[in-house]
Parts: C-alpha cells; structure tokens; sequence
C-alpha cells in the first residue's frame, strides 16, 4: 500500500465536517473514537509491513574479488590517490557503499582456505573441506544460494572473468568432491539449469578426471538447450533467440582466462561487458534474478606477487561493479549488491621497510609478468646476434620503466643483470612457477624490483588467512554490517531475497 492510500484511510471529505457543537450523542464520540482507533491500528501495521516489503531484493548481484583480501582494496585507492600525486585513498565504487563488514575465510580442514572450499562457503553457507565444490565435509550435495534463487522463480546468472568450470563459479551450479573434476563439473552446468553462464571458455571439455577421452562437453550443453555464443557479436545475433545462454570468448582465445586488464586488447572480453549482457540476458521479463560475479584474475596476480597487475584486477571488477550500480540505480528498492572475497592471497603488505610508499611507480608497468615472460621469450627468439644487456635494459625500461621513469638501486640493478647473464649468456633458463603460471626468473625479478621501488611487500606465493572486506548497499544492506562469518553471506543474501533457507 502506498503513501496515498495511507492518507486516504484518514481523510474525511470537508461536507461531513461539523461543528464539535453540532456532535449530538455520547454513543457517537463513542462510535468515531472506535474507527480512528481501529485506523490508527492499521496505519501502525502498515509502518511496520512497509520497511519490510520496500527491503525484499528482486535484484540480487553477488561480486566475488577472488583473492582480494583488505589490503588489495586499501592498496588500490592509495594507488590511484598517489597517480594524482597525493597521499590517502581515491575511494573504489564498492568501498563507498554504505554496509561494510569483514568475513573470516578458514575452511573447515584448514585455517586457510583454498578456491572450492572458500566459494562452496560463500555460495551454500557451509564450511567444507579444501577441494570440495558445492559439497560438505561429508561429502554431501548442498543447495546453493544461487539454486535457492531459482526455486523461487528468479532468473539466475554465474559469470566469471577466468574458465567457468573453475572453482569459485562452479560452486554455485556444480557438486562434485574435487575441484580439477572440470569434466564432471561442466556437465553438471546444464543440470543446474541456470539462465545465463559467462565465462573465458572450459578448461577440459574433452577429458574427464580419470584422463579419458570423453563426448565433448560444450556439445551436450548446447543439447540440453543452452546456446553457445563465442565472443559479443555472436552474442547479440543469438540472444534474442535464445532461452538459456552460455557466454565464452572467441574461438582461438584461451579458455583458461580473459586477459588481465593491464594486458587488454581492443575487441577482448571483459568482465564488465560480461556483467552488461547478463543483466540484459536475465531482466527480459519481471521475474527479477540473481547474479553472482567473479573477479578471478585479482588471485592469479596476487599469486605472482604483482602489485601492479593486481591493483589494476581490483579496478577492473570495480569497472564490473558500477555496471551493476546504474541497474541498482534505476531500481534502488528492490537491488541489493554485495562485493567480498573468497580469501586473501599472498599476504600483501603495503609498506616495506620504511615510513613511506611510493605506489605511484606501478603506473610504469605496462604488462603482467605473464605477458613479461613473453616479451622476453620474443627478444630471444627474434635476435639474429647473441642478446646483450642493452636489449634487456632497453625492454625493461619500455615494459617496467627501469632507468626511463624509475632508477632502480645498484643492488636492483645487480638482481637483474645476473639473471641476465643466467639466461642469455650462459644459457640457463629458470622457470619460476606459480599457481596460475610459469615464469622466466629474469621476468619474475623485474616483478620483485617493481615491488621493491614502489614499497609494496608479500609474505607468501599463495593463500593468506586474513579477514575479506565485504560491501554492500540496497534492500537488506544492514545483513552485512560488522564482522561475520563467509558462511552468514550467502544466508543474508537469501533472507534480504525472501529465498528459502
């Protein structure tokens, strides 16, 4: 009911206004005292039903920064405050949301989290053991929040910036006791029978777990009536037509990820187009829908120790974020969003050292170390005569801005020139690994180097156990207020929704 008829309950046309004179009876005083008491009695009830209604979210958009912990998002705003040469923050969209809390991440096997375990919890508000995707302890299949949106009529969506049977999308379609089962969880994509997936490609849509040659799994997606589009002009001629769709990149991209946004090509996809047709694809009706989201390439940089690669994944799902706010604002009521983490990842400290940060110096790294390593495999390949130093300072200088923009330290300088000699004089070629990747030593030491300059440190290549951020504002924004456990998100999420639980 709205504000109108509120007032109509009150309002008495002027003709039948008398004189208090002209009142004849005390049975009268009496009968009038009744009905504005009963009046009153249901205006009472419609304050309290009002807030109630005006809080239920139609609209729900979950965004997970994969890997981004409280200092990834602190470390951004300071970074994009020193590029216009202050000290303080330049505040993100999401931080200026007005509920904020803190989520702890520990599994339920140990006080650090992986991908599966730390998204099983955030999507079925249960804590599991590492490697489990949508499954408990006991290896159980649990209702997702997501699955909970469906069974109450709403349209939902999953979309990732990285593969869509990785760990953190899959827990929200996909039950299965291991998370490297992509064969298994590709094929439970379709049995979720979500609206709409989004994501960089399938990682292995040919070999199951045990390594076997199986049917190819995006073929029986498309048979149980999904439509594939690769890339967003395929996109926008079969949406129209679709009923359910899958969103994936152009054939010949790489499956495993979109590209960082530090590496970004024109015509690449990006997180935040994924984000803009998924609202297009799930509001073609007024079913309303839930969306969950997915920064996950904030964790492949956090796990190469690159700050500068990092901080600009942290900007890119802002980028995504505030696709979802001009919905929001156009249906504040009945929209919430909330941006958290899944878990920290590597420990990132902002300071090393000394009283000072120089956060201003990432602005010169132009690539991630990936794409690093490539430039350095390209000079090799492409030098008709044995590569001398020079070459190496002269792409090191144009790719991280050493010796153009930034003077490294003769001990810096020392770093890399050794690993030069390793590689190009005497033939010894190191391969650091991380999680996500395999870089030469000569590029992982330029990324140190960077790090160093700019005063940014880490504590270790993988996972941390610290306390994620979590954001929120729209209908239900107070549920996330204060430090809570990852298991309460998922729950206030669907009581904000009026989802069963």
């Amino acid at each position: 009911m709205g504000p109108a008829n509120v007032r109509a309950l009150f309002y008495i046309p002027a003709a039948r206004i008398q004189p208090v004179a002209a009142i004849p009876t005390t049975h009268m005083r009496k009968s009038i005292s009744r009905r504005l008491a009963l009046r009153l009695f249901v205006f009472l009830l419609l304050l309290v039903a009002l807030p109630a209604g005006a809080q239920r979210a139609k609209y729900v958009f979950y965004f997970i920064g994969d890997g981004m912990g409280m200092n990834q998002v602190n470390g951004t705003e300071m970074y994009l405050a020193e590029l216009q040469g202050r000290i303080g923050v330049e505040p993100l969209l999401f931080s200026r949301f007005p509920a904020t809390g803190m989520a702890t991440t520990y599994s339920v096997t140990n006080a650090i989290t992986d991908s599966s375990a730390g998204g099983t919890a955030l999507s079925t508000g249960t804590k599991t053991y590492n490697g489990a995707i949508g499954m408990d302890a006991e290896g159980n299949a649990i209702q997702t929040v997501a699955e909970r949106a469906k069974a109450a009529g709403r349209h939902v969506g999953v979309a990732t910036s990285v593969s869509v049977d990785h760990a953190t999308p899959s827990a929200f379609y996909a039950h299965q006791p291991q998370r490297k089962m992509y064969y298994e969880i590709a094929l439970d994509l379709p049995r979720a029978g979500f609206d709409f997936y989004a994501g960089s490609g399938f990682l292995k849509p040919h070999t199951d777990y045990a390594g076997q040659e199986v049917p190819d799994a995006v073929s029986i997606i498309e048979d149980a009536g999904y439509t594939v589009a690769r890339g967003l002009a395929d996109y926008r001629q079969k949406a129209t037509g679709a009923d359910r769709m899958v969103l994936i990149q152009q054939e010949g991209a790489d499956p495993k990820c979109l590209p960082y946004a530090i590496d970004r090509r024109e015509g690449d996809l990006t997180l935040a187009e994924i984000t803009e047709n998924a609202i297009d694809f799930l509001s073609r009706d007024n079913r309303g829908f839930f969306l969950m989201v997915e920064g996950g390439k904030i964790d492949w940089a956090c796990h190469g120790n690159d700050a500068a690669t990092c901080f600009r994944e942290v900007v890119d799902l802002d980028e995504a974020v505030r696709v979802a706010y001009r919905f929001y604002e156009q249906h504040p009521r009945e929209t919430l969003i909330v941006v958290t983490a899944d878990h920290e990842t590597g420990g990132l400290g902002l300071g090393a050292g000394t009283y000072v940060l120089n956060l201003q110096a990432l602005q010169h790294q132009t690539l991630s170390q990936e794409e690093l390593t490539e430039a350095v495999a390209r000079l090799r390949s492409e030098s008709t005569a044995p590569v001398a130093w020079d070459d190496v300072r002269s792409l090191l200088g144009e790719k991280m801005g050493f010796w153009t923009s930034l003077t490294p330290t003769w001990q810096q300088e020392r770093a890399l020139h050794d690993e030069y000699e390793r590689a190009f004089v005497e033939g010894k070629t190191t391969v650091e690994e991380t999680m996500y990747a395999s870089n030469d030593a000569l590029s992982a030491t330029a990324v140190r180097v960077m790090n160093s300059i700019a005063r940014v440190g880490w504590t270790t290549p993988d996972h941390s156990a610290a306390y994620v951020p979590v954001f929120a504002i729209g209908a239900g924004q107070h549920l996330f207020e204060g430090v809570m456990e990852n298991t309460d998100i998922p729950r206030r999420i669907a009581k904000a929704a009026g989802y069963k639980w």
